[in-house]
């Protein structure tokens, strides 16, 4: 479907002359998120600021079959924002005021173009604490982390995005307005829409509010990084620090290229490493009494000294925990600026760990590649960068593919999936076969067609060509 003059004057009268964009240049910038170099421009981008402009534009997009894509902060490493049937690309950037703190029932009602960082900032100041930490946060929109269902380093503990969304407001793709819950913390009352879309990429409506609960703010917390001999004893201790009795705040793994990398791309941030050290776990525990962290900490140190480490650094300032959680959090874009990069998302039960890193390692070398793993182990979610390096480029088309589906496929025998956090968008949907059965597919893809009849919502993404 051509987007023609008329139409544009249509978008024009919604939103106004000067938040519809037709030139090459915002086309373009629109058309990326942080998924490898994709770029897929969208043919105009439009920003409206209102739950009725966004309905309207949908209603004229349904009625002439013309694509749409949400896109928010453009931080996504699936490919999820990105115009692949061109159309119009709708920026909810303009959503973004946090539009009720209710401090009695411990709840936020917010718009989705709301920077997940800002968000947190906010409600920390008035002793609230929303928990989801995904490492863009300083630049993601809360709407996106809903799409994706993000999680980040405290998920271990707090759980991710869907634990704490308790009523979203959705237009459809028709134009048409729904909430898809109620603002409390039981509801068991038909079908759960909240959760259905919580995840669903954009593929499903474009959320427009978002009530979220939230919890008291911890005071304190301790913050070790415990250096590994050996990379597959620190995937190992994970799970050796649960069964201890102990559930830490964040439990980060990072192998040594991660933090070398890291610390050539961040400034300032610098950590002693001995020859032959392999891995590192970032661990973090919290609550309001100092006295029972540092209980709890003297007892993870207890665990780990069964495996071959290096002194344990217990960070003892705000400012040298928020070095090492820098480090931590830059650990994909120092990746990034090192090498051309394909990056996975694989998921196992923690105790698992080990398995998926060992074999990640042996399917690297069968298909010459070099890998750099890091995440959240302590909720088995590995993120497994592939870095070209010298690989020529007819290895790099042929070889990896067959390695990453072998990866995915070692990850479904380990009982874990294919992605954790990031979602499957565009360049993970080829490998959904491999997790789901033809049967649960088409169950999916039943879904999106109730939900959207003209398949114009975030076309071409979660499903196989």
């Amino acid at each position: 479907m051509t987007i023609t003059t008329e139409l544009i004057k249509k978008f024009e009268d919604i939103v106004g002359q000067t938040f519809v964009f037709t030139d090459d240049e915002t086309r373009k910038n629109y058309g990326h998120d942080e998924t490898e170099d994709y770029n897929f421009p969208p043919n105009v981008v439009i920003k409206p600021k209102s739950t009725q402009e966004v309905s309207e534009i949908m209603k004229i997009a349904f009625q002439n079959e013309i694509p749409v894509v949400p896109i928010g902060g453009r931080t996504g490493l699936s490919g999820g924002a990105l115009s692949i049937h061109g159309g119009i690309g709708l920026s909810m950037e303009r959503f973004n005021k946090i539009l009720e703190i209710d401090e009695k029932n411990y709840q936020v009602t917010t718009e989705p173009g709301v920077i997940t960082q800002v968000l947190k900032d906010t409600l920390a100041a008035q002793g609230l604490f929303y928990p989801v930490d995904p490492s863009s946060m300083g630049s993601c929109f809360i709407g996106g982390n809903i799409a994706e269902n993000s999680g980040g380093a405290r998920a271990v503990k707090y759980g991710v995005t869907k634990d704490y969304v308790l009523n979203l407001e959705v237009v459809l793709p028709n134009g048409e307005i729904i909430w898809t819950g109620a603002n409390t913390l039981k509801n068991s009352t038909g079908y759960n829409l909240t959760q259905l879309m919580v995840g669903s990429e954009g593929t499903l409506g474009i959320v427009t509010k978002i009530v979220l609960k939230l919890l008291p703010i911890n005071q304190h917390n301790v913050l070790l990084l415990v250096p590994f001999y050996k990379a597959a004893q620190a995937c190992e201790a994970v799970s050796a620090i649960f069964r201890a009795g102990i559930v830490p705040s964040a439990l980060e793994f990072m192998e040594r290229d991660a933090i070398d990398w890291t610390m050539q791309y961040v400034e300032g941030v610098s950590v002693a490493i001995k020859d032959g050290i392999e891995a590192h776990l970032l661990i973090e525990v919290d609550g309001n009494y100092p006295e029972v962290l540092m209980q709890e900490a003297e007892k993870i140190v207890g665990v780990i000294e069964n495996y071959e480490i290096d002194e344990v650094l217990f960070a003892d300032s705000t400012e040298q925990k928020n070095a090492l959680w820098k480090l931590r959090r830059a650990v994909g874009e120092a990746v990034k600026s090192n090498s051309v990069y394909k990056e996975e998302d694989t998921v196992v039960p923690r105790y698992e760990l080990p398995t998926l890193l060992k074999g990640i390692k042996e399917i690297g070398k069968k298909y010459g590649f070099h890998s750099v793993c890091y995440g959240h182990a302590g909720d088995g979610n590995l993120h497994v960068n592939i870095v070209k390096q010298e690989m020529t480029d007819e290895a790099w088309q042929k070889e990896v593919p067959r390695g990453i589906v072998e990866i995915f496929e070692l990850t479904k025998s380990l009982k874990g999936t294919i992605s954790g956090e990031h979602g499957i968008g565009y360049v993970q949907k080829e490998f959904m076969p491999i997790v789901f059965s033809s049967v649960e597919l088409e169950l999916m893809k039943g879904i999106k067609q109730l939900f959207d009849p003209k398949n114009i919502l975030n076309p071409g993404k979660i499903f196989p060509s």
